[in-house]
């Protein structure tokens, strides 16, 4: 059974800095790129960054670009996201998802695997 699983979240402040991890469980993950999504209260779902499933290509979200690492270790089944200087705005539910192949995508209907999201709080 694919699994993703989501850790890391839990409440920062303004300027603080928190490492998401999406473990994955049940398949390959070399064979799948990453995106990590979030949703704020009240707005749609957008994509923050993905990594292709070597790891060779990433892509961010303008609104992170400069602030948000996104990494992998395929022997660790793991997937990362640095988030530094984190602000308000970033205060969301985050999620993992898996796409089969190696096109990372920050589109949401690109996945076909979702973990069950996990709550990052910005606030002073």
């Amino acid at each position: 059974q694919l699994q993703l699983v989501e850790s890391g979240g839990g409440l920062v402040q303004p300027g603080g800095s928190l490492r998401l991890s999406c473990a994955a469980s049940g398949f390959t993950l070399e064979d799948y790129a990453i995106g990590w999504f979030r949703q704020a209260p009240g707005k749609e779902r957008e994509g923050v960054s993905c990594i292709s499933n070597l790891g060779g290509i990433t892509d961010y979200a303008d609104s992170v670009k400069g602030r948000f690492t996104i990494s992998r270790d395929n022997a660790k089944n793991t997937v990362y996201l640095q988030m530094n200087n984190i602000q308000p705005e970033d205060t969301a539910l985050y999620y993992c998802a898996a796409r089969s192949g190696w096109y990372c995508s920050l589109t949401s209907g690109q996945y076909d695997y979702w973990g069950q999201g996990i709550q990052v709080t910005v606030s002073s």
